[in-house]
């Protein structure tokens, strides 16, 4: 469930509206807004270089006639009063002698005098070699420059600045026009680029709805090699995954469905048999036949008993570790050896063993290695002997092999002998659920190890379940 901020006033801040839009609508959005924050500096960089380059080249006109004018006739107040301002080559152009005293002379009389200040005074008296500023006289703005004439006096010119004004007019309109076509066309181009990018996840998300609504696992065809492509490759895996644990649960439940059909139909039959036999009129069961059917009847329930257990064990296939604790592997194969010894009968069993710890769940390994020990039993001739043993790999790996003296493993059965509830051809007669070998691998393979078997020098099988850890000292 979302989370809504509310306000004092109980409404909900306008994020909120964000919210409710799409991601590509939010994608358009954000392009429009980094567009436009673009043109904005843009603009504005544009705006601000175009003026002072403007104003520069109207400086340097500007000094470089008052320059030339300074050193010719114009300079002469007699001279100047007489002189249009005309061949200056403009005739937005005011011209003025400023004397140092203060009194101007201008072409064509004092209408035609150009703004006069004090930068302009500060030239004439000799305090500034030249000056420029932007001046308003009338309303109308004139960009004014002067130069030092002499004999304490400053030539002075002014330039009207409307062509200039307009051409920073029509800049200043176009340039949020086009900024403005240009965030419109950015926008379009994030709300299609979103579209283009998110297509792996609106694939994604219909596999999800799928899965969701039928169960159907297959994989979603992975295009390209970006970050949405590995993340379909991960869902994918993900798919594989849960398929996988579906088809394990599916074979569990098919083969337990039939490793308990066979006792259960057997302890059926013995109890009707028992019942039929208690009726009024029955023939009697002779004692001996009861005794049968009832000792029959035990090792059914005892076959069913064991092989629940195992059918728990294997439940909890692909599940975290219960218990994670540091642990000696030689008090857990001590322990395992002690009851194996106490109900094998007459079969030795050989221990060799090296102290060696590592991380793990105790009970499982205790239950793993007496597995594999009640299996060296059955197979065992009488008084037979079982060699038990720790063998180092490495520094960081430990092998536990449990070897007995029978008929060994066939070739063919070598590769399945931890499957689950498979049994050869030779030992389908015999007790036994098919999983305990299946429950060793499982423990193995949750501690990082792993199984094999072979034959071992003795004759017989060789069982063998790597493991992971560290020998702490010789």
């Amino acid at each position: 469930m979302s989370q809504r901020h509310v306000r004092l006033d109980g409404s909900t801040p306008r994020i909120d509206a964000l919210e409710q839009l799409s991601l590509r609508s939010r994608i358009g959005m954000l392009a429009a807004l980094v567009a436009a924050l673009a043109v904005v500096l843009v603009s504005a960089a544009a705006f601000v270089t175009v003026r002072v380059n403007i104003l520069q080249t109207l400086d340097a006109n500007l000094l470089q006639r008052a320059s030339a004018a300074a050193q010719s006739e114009l300079a002469d107040p007699q001279q100047l009063a007489t002189i249009p301002t005309e061949v200056l080559g403009a005739g937005d152009i005011r011209l003025a002698l400023l004397l140092a005293a203060g009194p101007a002379i201008s072409a064509e009389g004092a209408a035609s005098a150009p703004p006069l200040g004090r930068d302009e005074l500060a030239v004439a008296q000799g305090v500034e070699s030249s000056s420029t500023r932007t001046a308003v006289e009338d309303g109308v703005p004139y960009r004014v420059v002067a130069v030092q004439a002499g004999r304490g006096q400053a030539l002075v010119i002014a330039q009207q600045l409307g062509s200039t004004q307009q051409v920073m007019t029509k800049l200043g309109v176009a340039l949020p026009i086009v900024g403005g076509i240009g965030v419109v066309v950015a926008a379009f181009a994030g709300v299609a680029i979103a579209r283009a990018g998110l297509r792996p996840v609106d694939r994604l998300t219909a596999a999800t709805e799928r899965v969701a609504a039928t169960g159907d696992l297959r994989p979603i065809p992975v295009e390209g090699s970006d970050e949405l492509a590995r993340l379909t490759a991960s869902f994918n895996e993900m798919l594989g995954a849960v398929a996988a644990s579906q088809e394990q649960q599916r074979r569990l439940v098919a083969d337990a469905g039939h490793e308990l059909r066979t006792p259960l139909t057997s302890m059926r039959t013995n109890l009707e048999l028992l019942a039929a036999a208690s009726k009024p009129g029955a023939p009697v069961l002779p004692e001996s036949d009861r005794a049968e059917i009832l000792d029959d009847v035990q090792a059914q329930v005892a076959e069913l008993s064991t092989l629940v257990g195992d059918l728990v064990e294997l439940a909890r296939d692909d599940a975290p570790m219960v218990v994670h604790e540091p642990l000696e592997l030689t008090e857990v194969v001590q322990r395992a050896l002690e009851r194996a010894r106490r109900r094998s009968g007459d079969v030795e069993f050989v221990p060799y063993l090296v102290p060696w710890t590592l991380a793990g769940d105790a009970t499982a390994l205790e239950r793993a290695v007496l597995n594999l020990l009640d299996n060296g039993a059955k197979w065992s001739p009488p008084d037979g002997r079982v060699r038990v043993q720790m063998r180092p790999l490495d520094e960081w790996s430990v092998v536990l092999e449990v070897a007995d003296a029978g008929p060994g493993i066939a070739e063919e059965d070598l590769p399945r002998v931890f499957d689950r509830f498979y049994r050869a051809a030779t030992s389908r007669t015999m007790p036994g659920s098919g999983l305990g070998l299946a429950i060793v691998r499982q423990v193995a393979v949750r501690h990082g190890g792993a199984v094999w078997a072979g034959r071992a020098p003795e004759g017989g099988a060789l069982l063998a379940i790597r493991l992971p850890g560290r020998r702490l000292f010789p």
